[in-house]
């Protein structure tokens, strides 16, 4: 008995110890899970203030667009307390705000949060919140659009018209009528319609889904691009090159008493100018036969002397008061190029004009290198101009258009016909006010048109260019923390 009673007890010791274990061990587990769960809270906790901080200047850049120091005058971090919904303070974040660079429309936000419950937890957020720009578009017009066959567009194209598109898009075309009366034809057809290879049926019957010609479809009717309002970046962008009014190289160049300016660009942040002295003269029998406005050869025939070498300003625009030839290459430069003599005026016969006559070129197309080119008037291609063009460029015409006047077959100078020219190749953007074009419809113009659409343009345009929207969208978010 002594024995068992013994046995009995040890086993009684060695049950409660094992039980001891095991409790210690569930409550050390529990303990543990405890912590986890109110670790992942908190954390949970802090991402969304965080969050909140990032969503907190994304409204006040809504209401202070330009205003990267949170009301202040002073760099950040800016500091803000966060409240749940009955008042008690929950926790806090930090905003670290980094401005745009010149020509880009880019703000960087970085929220840190904490929590009063643990202030050791800490969440990071990065988001980019950009403007975008006119240059979201491959080509946008005010007035009726034709795509020949022989053009291929990459990138968006709008039109406050109609467009008849008989190349090839990869991206939307898109119009902002639901019908319009095609001029070219005098016939009702849908806001957006092409005649390559099947024609369309017209309203009101349903046009036919079109990937050969649209392969990432079309639309319309569609919201329109207000234009007049052009006019103000302009104005603009005078202030910015003249400031008080004063209109001084190398930033602002006033009336040249000649045929205007030519500007060639260098590949080191320079541009020489020169005066233009006089134009080719229409050769016999290559007349206006579309009677357009302004036509003329717009090619060069006698330039001045150089007038200088002069470094791209600081603010990347440079503001003419005439007509401007340009042409060149540029590196690591982003500037814009405004012509304008007399801003607001309605007459179409003063408006002034920028032509392209040869290749204006970037050194890379990957973004580091970015030219705006914006008119009061047209954007030419002259007579004279090279048989396979290429344009680097962002082209806008405020009253005007973008393209190349109609010349005959009598069009020849120095013994070269000029009518007929090969290809044309634009990495960028058009923006024209009135209908655009590089060839016509008899085969006259550019053979080929390439119109490759610029992806860096849209939150980093030229300097100054004008806005599609400014309303700061997302455009990338991510965790840090």
């Amino acid at each position: 008995m002594k024995n068992r009673k013994g046995d009995i007890l040890l086993s009684v010791i060695v049950f409660a110890a094992v039980a001891t274990t095991v409790i210690v061990g569930l409550a050390s587990w529990g303990a543990a899970m405890l912590r986890s769960i109110r670790n992942v809270a908190t954390r949970e906790q802090a991402f969304q203030i965080a969050e909140a901080g990032v969503d907190y200047y994304r409204w006040h850049l809504a209401q202070f667009p330009t205003d990267y120091t949170d009301s202040t005058t002073t760099p950040g971090p800016y500091y803000h307390n966060f409240y749940d919904k009955d008042g008690d303070l929950v926790g806090s974040y930090a905003l670290s705000i980094t401005a745009p660079p010149l020509g880009s429309t880019k703000v960087v936000i970085t929220s840190t949060a904490t929590t009063t419950a643990d202030p050791k937890v800490v969440r990071v957020i990065q988001a980019t919140l950009a403007e975008p720009s006119l240059a979201q578009y491959a080509a946008i017009a005010q007035d009726v659009m034709r795509f020949g066959a022989g053009t291929t567009v990459y990138g968006p194209i709008s039109s406050n018209s109609g467009i008849h598109f008989d190349g090839l898009a990869y991206n939307v075309v898109s119009s902002a009528l639901a019908t319009y009366t095609d001029p070219d034809v005098g016939l009702t057809e849908w806001g957006v319609y092409t005649t390559s290879g099947t024609d369309d049926p017209r309203p009101p019957t349903p046009a036919n889904n079109r990937p050969d010609v649209f392969t990432a479809g079309r639309q319309y009717p569609t919201p329109g691009f207000p234009f007049a309002s052009l006019t103000v970046n302009l104005s603009n962008l005078l202030s910015i090159a003249a400031p008080g009014g004063v209109c001084n190289a190398p930033a602002c160049w006033s009336p040249s008493n000649a045929q205007g300016y030519y500007m060639h660009m260098n590949n080191n942040n320079t541009y020489d100018m020169y005066k233009v002295t006089a134009l080719y003269a229409a050769p016999n029998n290559c007349t206006n036969d579309n009677g357009q406005t302004q036509w003329g050869t717009w090619s060069i025939s006698t330039l001045g002397s150089l007038v200088g070498t002069y470094a791209i300003p600081a603010s990347g625009v440079i503001f003419v008061e005439d007509h401007l030839w340009i042409d060149g290459q540029v590196t690591n430069t982003r500037v814009t190029v405004a012509a304008a003599a007399n801003i607001g005026d309605t007459d179409p016969s003063t408006y002034t004009n920028i032509t392209i006559n040869d290749n204006l070129l970037y050194s890379s197309l990957d973004g580091s290198s970015i030219i705006g080119l914006i008119a009061q008037g047209n954007i030419n291609v002259g007579l004279a101009s090279a048989d396979n063009l290429t344009i680097d460029a962002a082209l806008l015409s405020e009253k005007g258009r973008v393209g190349r006047f109609y010349y005959n077959s009598h069009c020849k100078l120095n013994g070269i016909d000029y009518h007929d020219r090969s290809s044309l190749t634009l990495n960028g953007m058009i923006a024209t006010a009135i209908r655009y074009g590089f060839a016509y419809t008899d085969g006259t113009g550019y053979d080929i048109r390439n119109i490759n659409y610029d992806a860096n343009l849209l939150y980093s345009p030229p300097p100054s260019f004008p806005l599609a929207s400014t309303q700061y969208q997302m455009v990338s978010w991510r965790e840090l923390q």
